[in-house]
């Protein structure tokens, strides 16, 4: 069962993969199913099997992706930082794309130029934004403004975009998880100032009145200072 579930894999990736190439050569519109049936050596009813339509030939990974962000937002523990869980998320959907990345090239070129799959691409990451935010919403502390949710999602997937399409951009040639590294640790700076500032995250202590309290209480001071 595993190994059919594979080859079905595999055999919707090569349609995509040569669906790309046809509307790379010979013109998005130019291309017919049947003739990207022929070329893959399948039939039409196989790549109506796989795939909705004609504009989704080159989004082979996206739905199985999202199903794979669903289960791991739905496994999380009742313990986890939500954003955490979706940053976690993220990271894991960038290392899939990257482990495909003459698929990403190709397709990164294709929408370039076929503005019609490129608004069928920013419906795919829509639909991210959409899942991840729904999750925020249920798991962040109730007090949350309503607008976080959305608001933290959309950045999310924002870093997860701007590190994917560097990527693409220069060939393959940026370091495309560590920019992500840097934008989650931004978002996380961005998400402990938002907490603090509704007074989320406080830590209130008593101490002892002498001169080496003072002091430690000065070195921390100083020290907050300087990572601001």
């Amino acid at each position: 069962m595993a190994e059919r579930s594979r080859d079905a894999k595999e055999v919707k990736y090569r349609i995509a993969e040569t669906a790309m190439a046809l509307f790379l050569r010979e013109g998005y519109e130019s291309v017919t199913v049947e003739a990207v049936a022929e070329e893959s050596r399948v039939s039409r009813r196989t790549v109506f099997r796989h795939f909705g339509g004609k504009d989704e030939l080159p989004f082979p990974d996206h739905s199985e992706r999202l199903e794979r962000l669903e289960r791991r937002l739905h496994s999380a523990g009742p313990d986890e930082d939500p954003v955490e869980v979706v940053i976690a998320g993220t990271e894991e959907s960038l290392a899939d794309f990257l482990n495909r990345p003459q698929l990403v090239l190709a397709r990164y070129q294709l929408t370039r130029v076929v503005s019609e799959l490129r608004n069928r691409e920013i419906i795919e990451h829509e639909r991210y934004v959409a899942v991840t935010s729904a999750f925020l919403r249920s798991h962040l502390p109730p007090d949350t403004p309503g607008f976080q949710a959305l608001g933290l999602a959309a950045l999310i997937d924002a870093m997860h975009r701007s590190a994917l399409g560097d990527w693409a951009r220069s060939g393959g040639e940026t370091d495309a998880v560590a920019e992500l590294e840097a934008g989650m640790e931004w978002v996380r700076e961005l998400t402990s100032e938002a907490l603090v500032g509704r007074g989320g995250q406080m830590l209130l202590a008593v101490l002892p009145d002498t001169p080496e309290a003072r002091r430690s209480l000065t070195s921390l001071r100083d020290r907050a200072g300087e990572l601001r």
